[in-house]
């Protein structure tokens, strides 16, 4: 509690003895004293708890790009402020003592309102060396975002144990949130679902050899998870790891970029040839007549032509061709005779 107050006592201390020096500026009278320095003590107290329990928050919802946009316009106006003060303070009388105040002010709002509103085209440009810096490095300060499908799928988590990720995994506050949502359904389906996703949450955190780290960063006004995980992704400029299909095409159409985990999978499938002799055990019938179904390691459905009476038996078959659609490779075959 006296930790607390501390901060909201000496706040209270600096502006009261602001407001009692601008009383004694305005007029030496005890009643401008008296009031300007109740006055300030009362700002100093409110400001000091608002900087101590709102401030933190607010600037954590706020976006990295802003809030860079904020400093490099702050910067800005503070050396042309610097370069300005000199020949205005030769101005007679009281010109001489309050242009360089209200230039800098004046030059602090108008370039920092510039650089938030064009943050996104001129942050970019200023940052383009730095950023050129990192990509060519081992890209370990490098992040991207795990979206709440990509938790609950687990594969992530795999692929991240076999060493070709790098960076840093970002698991927002608010995907956490919807996790725990799902693991409290009534639904016994959503509920395991939920529950999967937290026990994979942990396993990256005790196991990954890459940091994991919750964001807290948030956007006031935005419901959906999908649409606050694009603006995170916008704001940070780094990718989302997802095998939601709508998801991806939301954040594409925005330009951001997305690594999707189905997409990685079918490039890793073994490369299947026509004319390729296997070893096939068919599982079930086919939709034509007479067609055998079987399956390859990674799941890749074979269709066999003239299959069908070796159901729940293992033959050689001859890869005839393979078609690639949108759902994944078909591949046929024909019993070797």
């Amino acid at each position: 509690m006296a930790g607390s107050i501390i901060p909201r006592f000496l706040g209270a201390i600096i502006f009261g003895l602001g407001g009692w020096g601008l009383g004694v500026f305005i007029d030496e009278g005890a009643l401008w004293v008296i009031l300007l320095t109740i006055c300030g003590v009362g700002i100093g107290f409110g400001l000091a708890h608002y900087l101590q329990y709102r401030m933190p928050g607010k600037i954590r919802q706020i976006p990295a790009q802003t809030l860079n946009a904020i400093l490099l316009g702050l910067t800005i106006a503070l050396v042309l402020s610097a370069i300005l003060a000199l020949p205005l303070s030769q101005l007679p009388d009281l010109w001489g003592s309050l242009s360089p105040v209200v230039v800098c002010l004046g030059l602090s709002y108008l370039i920092i309102s510039i650089m938030v509103i064009r943050s996104r085209d001129i942050v970019p440009l200023v940052g383009s060396a730095s950023s050129v810096a990192a990509r060519s490095g081992d890209g370990k300060d490098a992040k991207f975002i795990l979206d709440t499908n990509s938790i609950i799928d687990g594969r992530i988590a795999d692929v991240i144990q076999t060493g070709f990720v790098h960076g840093t995994m970002l698991i927002p506050k608010f995907v956490l949130d919807e996790l725990h949502y799902i693991a409290d359904s009534p639904d016994p389906l959503r509920r395991v679902r939920g529950r999967r996703g937290l026990d994979i949450l942990t396993k990256l955190q005790k196991e990954s050899d890459i940091p994991v780290q919750i964001s807290d960063a948030d956007f006031e006004g935005i419901r959906e998870v999908d649409t606050k995980l694009v603006e995170l992704a916008k704001a940070l400029r780094c990718p989302i790891v997802t095998n939601d299909v709508n998801l991806n095409r939301v954040a594409s159409l925005q330009g951001v970029r997305i690594l999707n985990i189905n997409e990685l999978v079918n490039a890793l499938k073994p490369v299947v040839l026509p004319g390729e002799e296997m070893r096939l055990r068919i599982v079930q019938e086919g939709k034509e007549h007479g067609q055998g179904i079987g399956f390859l390691d990674d799941g890749t459905m074979v269709v066999v032509e003239g299959g069908r009476r070796y159901i729940n038996s293992e033959i050689s078959v001859t890869i005839s061709r393979v078609l690639q659609t949108g759902a994944g490779r078909m591949i046929f075959a024909q019993p070797r005779s």
